[in-house]
């Protein structure tokens, strides 16, 4: 396997007094301005040539105040293309932005970046993505290189950063035409490091070839309390040692391919209940709890190279009590950066999220930038968030330095990412992802209770499960067919469970349940066979079926513990 770039690994030194003599803070703002979009060039038109960070201190110096405050927002936007959008979109963009097209809302507020979304009502993250606009890979692509040639056409010309949160399983953009990973906890139990690398790697092929720049992924907090479900199966798992490894793997997997890994959620989201969607959660570990369980992944992770840290809406007294992450000093620039040396981008977690709307967009903005952000992802207002950055800039409430300092960082990565060579479509779901990915699957699928040899049920068999997850019934009962075992009403009756369940999902008559999300509710069910798949995808229902059919053995072992369940049942 083909390791890491290691020239992702730290940002080269800047002159930021330089930067921000070029800069004056004396400079008239341009808040008010709202330019008028110019059709740009295509991207490909003008080459990057020299040092990244040479052409970001060129970038920077051309750049009012208002385009340095621009450079710092990561909004997300309605439309599936850059240039041309429906009624609907445009007046999505017009609240949002007041503008009617993604790429107008580039050049009107010189973003640096943007955030491809997706809505899905069974997604713990689904209240700050209202919209869709990503659909299958040659959409994604013209998509991003619309936003690319309209980054390029505006003072300074730098590339734009453009993100999405491709974690795989519940929390997964695109999903027509790709190569699917199983959910993080499925690698986890699989507890292959090389093969997480190799799906990864696949994964960011994929996410190279239509266009992205940045994952918001892998997750690298380590899960606590069963009933966090916020992060669940998104995490690798409860050992913070195996979940530094398989973070070390992801990384090295994207960054190898291309695509600059966002670790989340700092300083750590596993060890709460509380969801930061809708409240402020709180992270009672002492900070040698905090040190011991928490750290490691991400201490693991930012030695691996990853260019972008997501700070978390959360409250961890142990580091600064009552000042959620995102808007603490301490924990975004004494730990991040002091303690554990991280010279990337950091990013907070989506400012539409209730734990930063306690304070107006400007101020809020302000306020993350302050404690060391450098971008703000999904502002709730885009016009007052970039006009209270200008305006803190005159009252000096923020620093003309640190602004420089954060968007010089943000370009740099920008154009590091733009030297790199970009995989053609034709790479995406080629056959050498697939096995790749699939390898994964075959080692993670875990058996809690039951037999390790030979067949798990025979014909004839029944899928069963709820409504909402027809598609993996049909996608397992298509497997068992294709392994050679007869569906039929009468005989062994598998019951699928999956993310949102609760006992009375459970079917106590069933033969075989699965587990398709993580395992706790297994502890609940009355089947003689009790597995984990730990994910929905085709790939995972199919390492499921060679197991159930006898073809393949179940090496899996869950990465969290399942009350009165063994991590497996077979040695």
């Amino acid at each position: 396997m083909t390791r890491v770039n290691r020239t992702l690994r730290v940002l080269p030194a800047v002159p930021f007094l330089l930067l921000a003599a070029a800069c004056s803070p004396d400079e008239p703002s341009r808040a008010d301005s709202q330019p008028s979009f110019v059709t740009p060039t295509p991207a490909s038109a003008a080459p990057l040539t020299g040092d990244p960070a040479a052409l970001a201190a060129r970038a920077v110096a051309a750049m009012s105040d208002a385009d340095l405050a621009g450079e710092v927002l990561v909004p997300y936007a309605y439309g599936n293309s850059a240039t041309t959008v429906d009624a609907a979109s445009k007046a999505g963009n017009q609240k949002l932005a007041g503008v009617d097209t993604p790429a107008e809302m580039v050049a009107k507020y010189h973003l640096g970046g943007l955030i491809l979304v997706s809505f899905s009502a069974a997604d713990p993250t689904s209240t700050t993505n209202p919209t869709t606009n990503v659909d299958d890979p040659k959409q994604v692509r013209a998509l991003t290189d619309g936003l690319q040639a309209a980054a390029r056409a505006l003072p300074g010309g730098a590339p734009m950063m453009i993100g999405t949160d491709q974690e795989y399983g519940v929390v997964t953009r695109v999903t027509n035409g790709v190569t699917l990973l199983p959910a993080a906890m499925a690698a986890g139990a699989a507890g292959q490091p090389r093969l997480t690398e190799a799906a990864w790697h696949a994964a960011g092929e994929e996410l190279a070839a239509m266009g992205l720049t940045v994952d918001f992924a892998p997750d690298a907090d380590t899960l606590g309390p069963p009933a966090n479900t916020v992060i669940g199966s998104r995490s690798f798992g409860g050992d913070a040692k195996a979940n530094a490894a398989q973070v070390t793997a992801a990384v090295d997997g994207l960054q190898s391919a291309g695509i600059t890994a966002g670790l989340k959620h700092f300083p750590g989201h596993g060890h709460t209940s509380g969801d930061s969607h809708e409240t402020l959660p709180v992270v009672a570990q002492s900070h040698d709890a905090w040190t011991r369980q928490d750290l490691p992944p991400f201490q693991a992770g930012i030695k691996a190279g990853a260019g972008v840290v997501m700070s978390g809406h959360l409250d961890v007294p142990s580091l600064d009590k009552g000042v959620a992450a995102t808007f603490s000093h301490k924990v975004m620039t004494d730990v991040l950066r002091g303690q554990l040396k991280f010279t990337g981008v950091a990013i907070t977690d989506a400012m539409n999220m209730p734990p930063a709307m306690k304070w107006p967009a400007g101020e809020a903005a302000v306020r993350a930038l302050n404690a060391g952000n450098d971008m703000l992802l999904m502002p709730p207002d885009i016009g007052a968030a970039r006009d209270g950055i200008v305006a803190a800039l005159k009252d000096g409430s923020l620093k003309k330095s640190r602004l420089v300092e954060a968007v010089t960082r943000i370009l740099t990565l920008n154009f590091r990412a733009a030297e790199r060579k970009r995989p053609d479509l034709s790479t995406v779901n080629t056959p050498a992802h697939v096995q790749a990915v699939a390898a994964l699957d075959a080692a993670s699928i875990t058996v809690l209770r039951g037999k390790c040899d030979g067949p798990l049920v025979t014909g004839p068999v029944t899928v069963s499960t709820e409504a909402v997850r027809a598609t993996a019934r049909d996608n397992l009962t298509k497997a068992l067919q294709d392994e050679g075992i007869k569906i039929g009403a009468g005989g062994a009756v598998i019951r699928l469970v999956g993310y949102g369940d609760k006992l009375s999902d459970l079917d106590a008559n069933a033969d075989v349940t699965v587990m398709m999300d993580t395992p706790y509710l297994l502890s609940r069910a009355k089947s003689g066979t009790l597995l984990a798949s730990y994910s929905s995808s085709k790939l995972s229902l199919k390492a499921l079926a060679a197991v159930l059919a006898g073809k393949a053995k179940a090496t899996g072992r869950s990465p969290v513990a399942v009350a009165g369940l063994p991590r497996t049942a077979c040695s």
